[in-house]
């Protein structure tokens, strides 16, 4: 590894992640005849995705492929899936991103099991400016025998995603008293209910936390699970007092079946088998034999207690930026995203669920050559479609290939949720200050049973 003989025009663009945008990327730079290396961490291509296969996306297939994806795996006969058609996460795997990284040109280039656990810049740690444009990216690689090897990059997409970081159960940010010691029966995300994590549901009382599309997937699909056990009992807690974020714009949504998913957890709060305590945060969970006593604060400060065999936290997640520790970043405080992209996508002031078409210079570093997309470029915001991240990593590409024209003529139309800031209640705190999971959403239930809301009573 000699950086006089490794020139950067001869080294590999080096891509963190083989999920569906870190593959966008890959396959942008291959059309461009740039070497590419893809490093994914999970034993299989888009391992995040994998843990949420069960879940259908509410973006169809339109908004779920990538053009310059779409041209290579057409060039070897592929047929694209009906465009408005939406997808499970594992259908988005076996019917687009499998065959993608199956491609001659991608395989070659995607090594799994590969977690980068650190990026730095060859012979530079993080104070030293002499030369250091000039010098390759290394990354350091961990395979799951433990031994580790530093390869070098001429540029760096970040693509890792935010999945596997999940927000533990306090508001503020950490874990509450005992949920570090009740791990085993704390889930993060949106398990498998329905499927092969039935048996640790069906019958049980489950405590689900969080207020974004995350936590609509995991109710909707506990109250199908009480239709199939009816011993099922269904408990959330939302920290803040309204769920108008939540049910969303409805018909106003442009995505019809984002709109749908909030109809349909409006349909079970009001008819299914549901104990809702608003304006509840959790502040310690305690293990007492086979059950989970969880103490929720309420606004006025007193506690609310519940007894649960299970907890769902749906509480959004976080970057991991430990392995970014020697490269020179410039994030915003808050969202942890870039620090240009963080006003366009802030729930604390973004408005209606559209974002403002940005590319390589929003998403541009102070260290050269280095980005972060896809969803990691979100920081800890909510609501990432992944139309989203394929303009990312196009532009990123096109600069990268000094293509700037092609690089600052960025093009995003998202769809509106039809759910404005402005329209919502001042106390409202879902969906602005807790992220939710990738836009991802579930079907709708049936007819339930009686619904029980309790603002902050605690339960008998």
């Amino acid at each position: 590894m000699n950086a006089h003989v490794a020139t950067q025009s001869l080294l590999p663009v080096a891509v963190i992640g083989a999920g569906p945008v870190g593959l966008a990327a890959a396959a942008h730079l291959i059309t461009r005849g740039i070497p590419v290396r893809v490093y994914e961490a999970g034993g299989a291509i888009a391992d995040h995705v994998r843990d949420w296969g069960h879940v259908r996306l509410f973006s169809p297939w339109s908004y779920n492929i990538d053009r310059a994806a779409r041209a290579l795996l057409e060039q070897n006969g592929w047929q694209a899936p009906k465009r408005s058609r939406h997808p499970t996460g594992a259908e988005l795997i076996a019917e687009y991103v499998q065959p993608l990284a199956d491609l001659p040109a991608m395989r070659e280039a995607i090594e799994t099991a590969a977690k980068v656990v650190a990026v730095s810049r060859l012979g530079h740690d993080k104070m030293k400016t002499l030369g250091r444009e000039a010098a390759p990216f290394t990354l350091t690689i961990r395979k799951p025998d433990g031994s580790e090897r530093q390869d070098l990059a001429r540029a760096v997409i970040d693509c890792s995603g935010t999945w596997a970081q999940p927000n533990p159960l306090g508001s503020n940010g950490v874990a509450v008293p005992g949920e570090v010691q009740a791990a085993s029966r704390i889930t993060y995300g949106i398990p498998d209910v329905l499927g092969v994590a039935r048996a640790s549901y069906a019958g049980k009382r489950v405590l689900v936390v969080g207020a974004g599309h995350s936590a609509a997937n995991a109710l909707l699909d506990l109250g199908r699970l009480t239709q199939q056990a009816p011993d099922t009992e269904v408990i959330w807690a939302v920290r803040g007092n309204s769920l108008a974020r939540l049910f969303g714009g409805g018909a106003n949504d442009k995505l019809a079946a984002r709109g749908a998913l909030g109809n349909d957890l409006e349909r079970l709060v009001q008819n299914g088998g549901v104990t809702l305590h608003l304006g509840s945060e959790v502040a310690t969970v305690q293990a007492e034999g086979n059950a989970l006593r969880v103490n929720l604060r309420q606004r006025d400060g007193s506690l609310a207690e519940v007894t649960v065999d299970r907890v769902i936290v749906a509480t959004g997640q976080r970057p991991d930026l430990g392995m970014l520790r020697e490269i020179r970043l410039d994030l915003d405080t808050a969202t942890e995203s870039p620090r240009a992209l963080a006003p366009l996508i802030d729930p604390n002031v973004h408005s209606c669920g559209t974002v403002r078409p940005h590319g390589h210079r929003e998403l541009a570093q102070p260290e050269a050559g280095f980005y972060i997309a896809g969803i990691k470029s979100y920081g800890r915001a909510p609501t990432f479609l992944l139309a989203t991240g394929y303009e990312q990593v196009r532009s990123i590409v096109a600069a990268l290939a000094g293509d700037m024209r092609a690089a600052d003529d960025v093009q995003l139309d998202l769809p509106e949720t039809g759910v404005c800031s402005s329209n919502l209640p001042v106390a409202d705190g879902e969906g602005c200050a807790i992220p939710t999971a990738p836009a991802v959403a579930g079907g709708c239930c049936g007819a339930k049973p009686r619904v029980r809301v309790k603002a902050s009573a605690a339960l008998g």
